[in-house]
């Protein structure tokens, strides 16, 4: 099967079922009669940009991560300013205290960026682990996530 019509559909089943781990994602391909591996699934979310995010009810779901009319940047700076509740620098990784269900959509917006600061990220729930090179450059990115975030939560 052509990946482009495995997307798409993967796009159309995370759109119209409420679905929140790969095994519920392979287990719909199969009812629509589409074989995947769990490498292939993986891969997939990845290039789609797909991110688990809070649904109305309060579920983790699957939803694909758009940014749409704003510049990537603007959507960072926004959703540091919504989410973030604290932050440390820790020699080389700053750790990022979202609200609930926020750090893997935090955490997206930060890979898709490739800042030169950022060597990688590692999110939860509601916290992200985020690695530089070195201290200097985290201490480049703290300040820089600090000047975002909401003054009335900054300690």
């Amino acid at each position: 099967m052509k990946k482009s019509i495995r997307q798409e559909r993967i796009e159309r089943l995370i759109n119209q079922y409420p679905i929140g781990t790969q095994e519920e994602l392979m287990e719909h391909l199969e009812d629509v009669g589409i074989q995947a591996t769990q490498a292939t699934i993986s891969r997939d979310i990845r290039e789609m940009q797909i991110v688990k995010a809070q649904d109305g009810h309060g579920h983790l779901r699957y939803t694909i991560f758009k940014v749409g009319n704003r510049s990537e940047e603007e959507h960072l700076r926004e959703t540091i300013s919504e989410v973030v509740i604290g932050l440390t620098q820790v020699d080389f990784v700053n750790v990022l205290k979202t609200l609930p269900s926020n750090g893997n959509l935090l955490a997206a917006i930060f890979d898709d960026l490739n800042l030169p600061e950022i060597v990688g990220t590692l999110a939860g729930h509601d916290t992200i682990l985020i690695i530089s090179a070195n201290a200097d450059v985290a201490k480049q990115l703290h300040d820089k996530i600090a000047a975002e975030m909401n003054p009335e939560i900054i300690h």
